[in-house]
């Protein structure tokens, strides 16, 4: 079974060796990991993979292999048998007008008073923390705003908190482009300049020079030329973004190979005090949104990636992320970024038709001076152009 997974991860392009190979076969032989499929994932991805940009690909290839191998339980203090999936709530357009939205605060007391009040499992109706009811708080539900807690993966996109902790994946550089249309609307925003040693034949100067010389070959060498343009890249990643992996990735990787200044970043939704370089250290490795904006001078073109898909309280509201109490609302840091890169834009995979819809959209537009562009070709080229001025 193990030569199939090991060809298996040959086959999604991963450079496993067989020295790797036969490493894992002596740790299992060693009775390293006991007869558990998540810990030889651990154990199979420490041997076999060498660079954090493999493990998605690792991870794609071992889910396929082992077809229906169950996420890590991550550990929860509401008890898990309240929140079991029984069924999924769905409401009419009708019925959801009629149920009223909480606001921020309110919303935040009563969650509060409930993980003071409630003693056990709930299913429908539409107070307690439970499944399949009208609550705000909950799982497989259906209320306009709410608190997910316990549910697998977003139905109706309408939390303004997540409970849980995520898991997300960087974005892979390696991505094979179909086109070159890409790196070619990226090739808009060039500055040239010579850097480095000697290594490339000035044939005007050489000519010159022979002829000056008595018709001797003279021959005169120059620095290579790169494009120096610095690049500040922070991309949104996870939640809504799931939608719009493959597209982002075939944008990452033509950055990478286009310019050779470029650092990069990742955020959920929005950017708060803290970004992340790595997403499988994204909790214990947090790089402070100041520091980032101490390191890179104004000299750098600052280029944000995400569908600014999200509730408004995010962009807003102290608190407001899904993921923990943030003690700024993402307004002040934007804004704190924008002014610190004035050459910047907002680059959104979302299609351009829908923007108008969601109010998320239109305040991010709004704090980045109207400077977002869709993730298409076309959008790619108005934004060089404009940061290229």
């Amino acid at each position: 079974m193990l030569i199939n997974f090991f060809y298996a991860l040959r086959s999604a392009r991963l450079p496993v060796t067989i020295p790797e190979y036969l490493s894992l076969l002596e740790a299992i032989k060693q009775e390293v990991i006991g007869p558990s499929v998540d810990e030889f994932y651990h154990l199979a991805r420490m041997t076999l993979v060498k660079n954090e940009a493999h493990f998605d690909k690792f991870d794609r290839a071992f889910g396929s292999y082992f077809n229906g191998v169950s996420a890590l339980d991550l550990g929860k203090e509401i008890p898990l048998e309240w929140l079991r999936k029984h069924l999924e709530r769905d409401l009419s357009p009708q019925e959801r007008a009629k149920i009223e939205a909480m606001g921020w605060d309110q919303l935040m007391e009563r969650l509060k008073q409930l993980m003071d009040e409630q003693k056990e499992r709930h299913e429908g109706g539409n107070k307690w923390i439970g499944t399949g009811g009208t609550s705000p708080f909950g799982a497989y539900g259906d209320n306009p705003a709410g608190i997910r807690i316990g549910q697998d993966r977003s139905r109706k996109r309408s939390a303004v908190k997540v409970w849980d902790q995520r898991e997300f994946k960087d974005y892979d550089d390696t991505i094979e482009l179909d086109t070159r249309n890409i790196k070619v609307a990226l090739r808009r925003l060039r500055k040239f300049a010579r850097q480095g040693a000697a290594e490339e034949l000035d044939l005007d100067h050489t000519i010159q020079a022979t002829a000056a010389n008595a018709g001797l070959l003279d021959i005169k060498m120059v620095p290579e030329r790169h494009n120096n343009v610095k690049v500040l890249l922070l991309m949104d990643v996870g939640g809504t973004m799931d939608d719009h992996v493959h597209k982002v990735e075939e944008m990452f990787s033509a950055a990478k190979s286009e310019f050779k200044h470029l650092e990069f970043y990742y955020f959920h939704n929005c950017v708060y005090d803290f970004m992340w370089q790595h997403n499988q250290r994204r909790y214990s490795e947090k790089i402070p949104t100041w520091d980032i904006l101490r390191k890179y001078n104004k000299d750098y073109k600052l280029i944000f990636v995400g569908d600014a898909t999200m509730s408004p309280y995010e962009i807003l509201q102290p608190g407001g992320s899904t993921e923990y109490n943030n003690e700024e609302p993402g307004a002040e840091w934007i804004g704190r970024l924008v002014h610190a890169f004035p050459h910047h834009v907002w680059i959104n995979p979302e299609p351009q038709g829908i923007w108008g819809y969601r109010q998320s959209i239109a305040l991010i537009q709004q704090l980045v001076g109207g400077r977002m562009f869709p993730l298409s070709l076309q959008g790619l080229e108005g934004a060089m152009r404009l940061l290229s001025k």
